[in-house]
C-alpha cells in the first residue's frame, strides 16, 4: 500500500546545537483524518536553567504550529494555528522528571528522555472538508488562486511563568533565553493516495 502523501519539507537531522532550541524536523502531510502538521525540536537547557529545574522550579514551554496563506499584497492569512503549553518539573524525592500537557502527564528517569518527548509537537488534524482537493474545498480554492501556502513551527521557554524573584534575573540573562527561531516552510498540496492504491 502506498505510504501517506507527504506535503512539505522534512529537515534532516540537525548537527549538534548549542544550548537552546532548534527545529530538527518539520513536516506537513495528508492523513485519513486530515491535514497534519508536526515538528521535532531539539532542546538543550543552559546550566542555570537545568540547575533551577533540579532545585524544584517548574519550567513552562510554549509551542506553536500553524498553517497560513502568504499574500504579497497583504499580511499572511492564518488557516489554522495550534498553541500548547507544556510543563516540565523535577521531583527531588523520586528523582524523576515529569512532563505535563493539559491533563496528561508522563514521568521520566532522565532529563534527555523528557526533553526528547517535550520536543515532539503535533497539531490536531485540520478537517478533511477544509482540504477537499476535488475542487470545492477551501484549500483547493487557495491553490487555484495561486496562493502560497506555508507552515510555521516555534517553541520557547516562558520566563514569565517563573517565580517572581527569578524573573528579573532571567529577563537580563542570555542564558535564560531558550527559544527557537520561527521556522517556516512552503507546502505543495497534493491529493491523498486513494485507498488500495499500489
Amino acid at each position: 500500500m502506498r505510504s501517506l502523501c507527504a506535503l512539505g519539507l522534512i529537515l534532516g537531522a540537525a548537527n549538534a546545537i548549542a544550548d537552546g532550541i532548534e527545529v530538527k524536523k518539520a513536516e506537513a502531510r495528508l492523513t485519513s483524518e486530515g491535514y497534519l502538521v508536526s515538528a521535532d525540536f531539539e532542546i538543550r537547557l543552559p546550566p542555570p536553567v537545568e540547575e533551577a529545574l533540579k532545585r524544584g522550579v517548574t519550567l513552562y514551554f510554549e509551542s506553536e504550529l500553524s498553517v497560513h496563506r502568504s499574500r504579497w499584497y497583504w499580511m499572511d492569512s492564518e488557516i489554522a494555528t495550534h498553541t500548547q503549553t507544556s510543563k516540565l518539573s523535577f521531583n527531588t524525592l523520586t528523582q524523576q522528571y515529569r512532563l505535563t500537557r493539559g491533563g496528561l502527564y508522563q514521568s521520566f528517569l532522565s532529563l534527555p528522555d523528557a526533553l526528547r518527548i517535550l520536543g515532539r509537537q503535533v497539531a490536531p488534524p485540520i478537517e478533511v472538508s477544509r482540504l477537499d482537493m476535488s475542487g470545492g474545498g477551501y484549500f483547493s480554492r487557495l491553490v487555484k488562486k495561486g496562493s502560497q501556502v506555508g507552515a510555521t513551527a516555534w517553541m520557547s521557554l516562558d520566563i514569565t511563568q517563573l517565580p517572581k524573584p527569578m524573573q528579573l534575573n532571567a529577563l537580563t540573562s542570555d542564558q535564560w533565553k531558550v527559544e527557537s527561531e520561527r521556522f517556516h516552510w512552503d507546502i505543495s498540496p497534493e491529493p491523498p493516495a486513494e485507498e488500495g492504491a499500489q
